[in-house]
């Protein structure tokens, strides 16, 4: 298995539309991004009512910019908008497939990585070209499939057995 770079097979996404087009049902923000990879939580609280705000796609994987170590991150299942403290990821190589990209980027060593180099003491900020110069190890397409199709089934599960506790709870 081969290490590489972060951004030989990555890109941040930086597309900007207007703020009209920010709703707060699919508004992402380092707020509404939950702690502990457990996605977002929608509707967001607030959205830019001016200016510019970033797009995102779906599958684009977003992560919170901010205070790292809260491991916020989100695989978008929806297009929409973003804030400018959310990072989005999407790959720019064929040989790197975007599930594969978020089991990298939900890593443990992804975000103690990030965390060891961001920059800031009260609300420490990733830093991007440290965040692009992150290495990890790039297996063959079948293999990040493999591995791609059996960890994204667990953490169905897990969020199919969160909403039942919630439920019950209610």
């Amino acid at each position: 298995m081969t290490k590489v770079k972060l951004g030989d097979y990555v890109s941040l996404q930086t597309h900007k539309v207007d703020n009209l087009t920010a709703v707060n049902t699919s508004y992402v923000s380092t707020e509404n991004l939950q702690p502990n990879r457990n996605g977002v939580l929608f509707p967001a609280a607030s959205v830019p009512s001016s200016g510019k705000v970033n797009f995102y796609d779906v599958g684009d994987i977003l992560v919170s910019n901010i205070r790292p170590y809260f491991k916020k991150i989100w695989m978008a299942i929806n297009p929409g908008t973003h804030s400018g403290d959310v990072l989005n990821f999407r790959t720019k190589s064929p040989k790197l497939t975007q599930e594969y990209l978020y089991i990298v980027l939900e890593s443990d060593s992804f975000f103690d990585y990030v965390t060891l180099t961001s920059k800031g003491t009260k609300m420490p900020r990733g830093d991007k070209d440290a965040i692009m110069d992150f290495e990890f190890s790039l297996p063959s397409l079948d293999v990040q499939q493999k591995l791609s199709n059996t960890i994204m089934a667990l953490e169905r599960k897990i969020l199919m057995s969160k909403q039942v506790n919630d439920n019950l709870a209610a």
